[in-house]
């Protein structure tokens, strides 16, 4: 009974804790509470099914002695009654101990489980949580060009912890992707389902559920050949299916219908037509923006001409001879070029981050973007993580990182906005956006009264095993991920003109945990610190002697 209360008052206080959020799978970090939640329950299901064994040992030592004693008894029932201890000793066990029995036998031991669940419970991730985190699964099957049995399988670049997928697994997400009317997907997995299910695994789920999805998904893409094939097959498994054979007449119907249409518009097609088509020169194409974002995630970016190349440097850097970095210059290196970005080396120490993730973990919320309409915060589905704003006086730590940040760019930090700081969930990503407003949002930061963003600062808390890049899709650039380091841009040229070459996005994460802070620099403050008086290292490139 003391191990019931004493669960009941340690998952109170962690549900207590679990309770101020929503969204799960749109923070890594957050998801952990989960499994510390999952373990309690565990532990409290073990106890349920040690009561119930102690329990089931008692009925069966019950048992044992009786079948002994009546199967002498029935051997000879006038003889053994004849012993006056036997005859009370009957009446004893039918007037009293089998009842003691019955109640043995009735004795709830599930209280303390149930009590436990039905508390988690509400607090459980929700169908939107579980719908998310499939379509962070497609996410990163698109991005990373995976195929579903690579996924299904396991085998991902970078896991530390190898888990892989059953039937059902499969079949969820391609009904997920189904309920959406996303049918390349709904296909992908129910073919890595039907797959699995061909190899021999045991399922709940049949062949004929499989194939029922898959056909239909099929068929909606316009094959209906491989429609066909596959109902037919469904067919043979369950040949009174309503739906598959009404579906094989109405494939077949379609499919000579497509065969004559065909047919007619290869006869009517003109030769001289077809090689004036041949003559006209080939338009280049442009890559659509989504497509250079998914290769610049992957690494098959642009590559920098090496003349580009030679002109990008790392040095040790003072900021003018700053007093704070005089003696003990800081580690910089060129990223990019065109826009510039550089990158801080050893710029936060491991127990600033820690500090700054326990700080800023309870008060993670879904992250939010500007509403160019309106001005104001709100969520979007394009941007799958969880942020917490800090302020300099809540701790020494955040009012000594934004002072560093201060000396290092020579920017005001009193405009600027709080310290904000982020864990991306599952498939977590930041599709290409703006950090400043264009002259379309007038009102973009009109709340704030500081002006437009002048400049970013970008802090890497954690590594990340495989993706979460941060790239720019119009010039190719792409910045991994490094713990301690910070990289830092400009948004805005000399003549307050937003720098378009600045749009960037964050490439959603495949595998691990990643942790970022950043700090928003605005217009207002930088008036007397002659920003923009000398040009930025790109343009007074340092020389290769004062090299690292």
């Amino acid at each position: 009974m003391k191990l019931q209360c004493w669960y009941f008052v340690l998952l109170s206080c962690l549900l207590q804790c679990l309770s101020a959020h929503n969204d799960f799978f749109t923070s890594i970090g957050q998801m952990t509470d989960l499994l510390y939640t999952e373990k309690d329950l565990v532990t409290s299901l073990k106890d349920y099914i040690k009561a119930e064994e102690n329990k089931l040992q008692q009925v069966k030592q019950w048992a044992d002695k009786l079948d002994s004693l009546t199967r002498t008894a029935t051997q000879d029932p006038e003889g053994f009654l004849g012993h006056p201890v036997n005859a009370f000793k009957l009446m004893k066990r039918l007037n009293t101990e089998w009842g003691d029995l019955e109640s043995l036998v009735l004795r709830d031991t599930t209280d303390g489980f149930i009590s436990n669940l039905t508390i988690q419970r509400q607090y459980f991730p929700t169908d939107e949580d579980q719908t998310g985190a499939a379509k962070a699964l497609l996410r990163l099957q698109d991005t990373y060009r995976l195929d579903a049995n690579t996924i299904s399988t396991g085998d991902l670049p970078g896991v530390t912890y190898k888990s892989s997928m059953t039937v059902e697994d499969c079949y969820e997400l391609g009904k997920i992707a189904y309920s959406d009317v996303d049918y390349y997907h709904t296909e992908l997995w129910m073919a890595q389902a039907l797959r699995q299910l061909d190899q021999g695994e045991e399922s709940s789920i049949d062949k004929v559920t499989v194939l029922d999805y898959l056909s239909y998904a099929i068929y909606q893409q316009g094959e209906i050949e491989r429609a066909l094939e596959y109902t037919r097959r469904l067919l043979a498994l369950d040949p009174e299916h309503q739906r598959a054979k009404g579906n094989l007449k109405y494939f077949e119907f379609q499919l000579g219908k497509q065969k004559k249409a065909e047919e007619a518009k290869s006869q009517n097609e003109k030769p001289r037509e077809k090689r004036a088509s041949e003559k006209q020169p080939k338009k280049k194409e442009t890559i659509p923006e989504r497509k250079k974002y998914e290769m610049l995630c992957r690494g098959e970016g642009i590559k920098m001409t090496p003349r580009r190349q030679s002109r990008l440097f790392c040095r040790y850097y003072d900021n003018n001879r700053n007093p704070q970095y005089i003696l003990a210059p800081v580690k910089q290196e060129d990223e990019w070029d065109r826009p510039y970005i550089v990158r801080y080396l050893d710029i936060i120490s491991s127990s600033e981050i820690e500090k700054v993730k326990q700080l800023a973990k309870p008060r993670l919320r879904r992250a939010t973007v500007h509403d160019p309409q309106t001005g104001k915060l709100t969520t979007a589905q394009y941007r799958v993580s969880k942020s917490a704003w800090l302020t300099a006086y809540e701790h020494p730590v955040i009012e000594r990182i934004n002072q560093r940040i201060e000396d290092l760019t020579g920017l005001e930090m009193d405009t600027a906005e709080e310290l904000q700081v982020a864990n991306y969930g599952v498939g977590g990503q930041y599709e290409p956006h703006f950090d400043f407003g264009r002259k379309d949002e007038p009102d973009a930061f009109k709340e704030l009264g500081t002006g437009n963003r002048i400049a970013t600062w970008l802090f890497y808390m954690s590594d990340v095993s495989a993706g979460g890049a941060t790239v720019f899709p119009d010039v190719g650039a792409a910045v991994w991920p490094r713990k301690g380091t910070a990289v830092f841009w400009y948004n805005l040229f000399a003549s307050g003109e937003g720098d378009y070459s600045t749009r960037h996005a964050a490439c959603p994460v495949l595998v691990g945990n990643k942790w970022v802070s950043n700090k928003w620099i605005h217009e207002r403050g930088q008036e007397w610190r002659l920003l923009f008086t000398s040009p930025p290292p790109p343009r007074n490139a340092p020389s290769p002697s004062s090299s690292l």
